[in-house]
């Protein structure tokens, strides 16, 4: 199945370069027919004005792999499908903003037309953020919208949701059987995150804290897979937004200090050093305390998002070389194509890899917030 899809693949691939090569070719040849039946003087004009179109229209088309790959991982109103400029497809997403001179707003971010129109007094910016049509109005403006992150999430949840469910109900109808399908492949991660991940670092305590261990290395877990998937309801870069990793990063950062024992308080205001440390080490151990979950932040982050750069920096060798010369094009198609499909196979056991060890680290510090003193 694997060799089917990248040959599809490298025929699309080639095929893109082989029609943008001839294409080019094509306006070639009519610019010179065209300036050949000409006479000197009305040809000179001609030609001068052919350039100066063939020139803004190369610019205006010409393959820009970095906002490409910016465009990718940043979050949208829209949902991409296919297709640039005018020609594209894609999915509109409901547009939600508050304002306190209008309230409420609410349409369709096909209202916006790609970035190229104003609706109801708004724009999008070149970053794509929701700003007044008018740049005078520095009135806030609070963009609750159905994004292409929230969208992208909310289908995560449900799917996570219809997977946990079933497994229930079928535990509940096959009582005492071994499972089968796809909890096959669910049950013994839940195990491997009880019995290797929280047991080990929480100790008695792991089953208060089971479920949201659980919640989130799956979400992340999925959301990571889901990133990977190119088309709908795939290719969001959810984890790769420092926004979803700081809250998950925040409901740790409660999480362990809401439940954070005298002992661990102690350990932190008041350490078994000497008194005329306590300037130093003190500081240290509250700074620690901020730094943990911005550690976790950051990693999951900046991990993330470097895959998705990556992926797409090999993608986008075939149309910046198929620029320089259609042969380079064709010729340099396969090996990327191959470096492709080997970083999204090795993204697969990083979305494993990020998912656990964001779980296993909040373990850890939750194990250290709830450990008993031992005398």
């Amino acid at each position: 199945m694997s060799f089917v899809k990248v040959s599809l693949l490298t025929i699309l691939t080639t095929v893109f370069a082989v029609s943008a090569s001839a294409n080019t070719e094509n306006e070639h040849v009519a610019v010179a027919e065209q300036s050949s039946e000409m006479n000197h003087e009305n040809a000179t004009k001609s030609v001068e004005g052919t350039e100066n179109h063939g020139d803004s229209h190369e610019k205006a088309g010409k393959f820009d792999p970095g906002k490409m790959i910016m465009e990718h991982i940043a979050d949208a109103h829209d949902w991409h499908l296919w297709g640039e400029g005018h020609d594209a497809v894609s999915i509109s997403l409901p547009v939600i903003v508050y304002t306190k001179s209008k309230g409420i707003t609410t349409f369709s971010s096909s209202r916006f037309e790609h970035g190229h129109a104003a609706y109801e007094g708004f724009k999008l910016d070149h970053e794509g953020h929701i700003v007044w049509a008018d740049e005078a109005n520095v009135e806030k403006i609070y963009d609750i919208s159905l994004s292409k992150n929230v969208v992208a999430m909310l289908i995560a949840v449900l799917t996570l949701c219809i997977i946990i469910i079933t497994m229930a109900n079928s535990y509940v109808k096959r009582k005492g059987k071994a499972p089968k399908g796809i909890h096959n492949l669910i049950e013994p991660l839940i195990i491997f995150i009880r019995d290797d991940v929280a047991k080990p670092s929480i100790g008695n305590k792991t089953d208060k804290f089971m479920p949201l261990l659980l919640t989130v290395f799956f979400f992340i877990f999925i959301n990571n897979v889901f990133g990977l998937i190119p088309i709908f309801p795939g290719g969001a870069n959810v984890t790769g937004n420092i926004a979803v990793t700081m809250v998950l990063a925040i409901v740790i950062f409660l999480t362990v200090n809401l439940n954070g024992n005298k002992y661990y308080w102690k350990h932190i205001f008041m350490p078994d050093v000497p008194v005329w440390m306590y300037v130093i080490i003190i500081p240290i151990e509250i700074l620690g305390v901020v730094l943990k979950p911005f550690v976790l932040m950051l990693r999951l982050f900046a991990n993330i998002t470097a895959g998705h750069i990556i992926i797409l920096g090999f993608f986008s060798l075939i149309f910046i070389f198929g620029a320089m010369s259609p042969a380079g094009g064709i010729g340099v198609s396969p090996l990327s194509v191959a470096f492709t499909v080997f970083m999204g196979l090795l993204e697969m056991l990083v979305a494993f890899l990020q998912a656990f060890v964001f779980t296993l680290l909040s373990a850890i510090y939750i194990g250290m917030a709830v450990e008993e003193h031992h005398h």
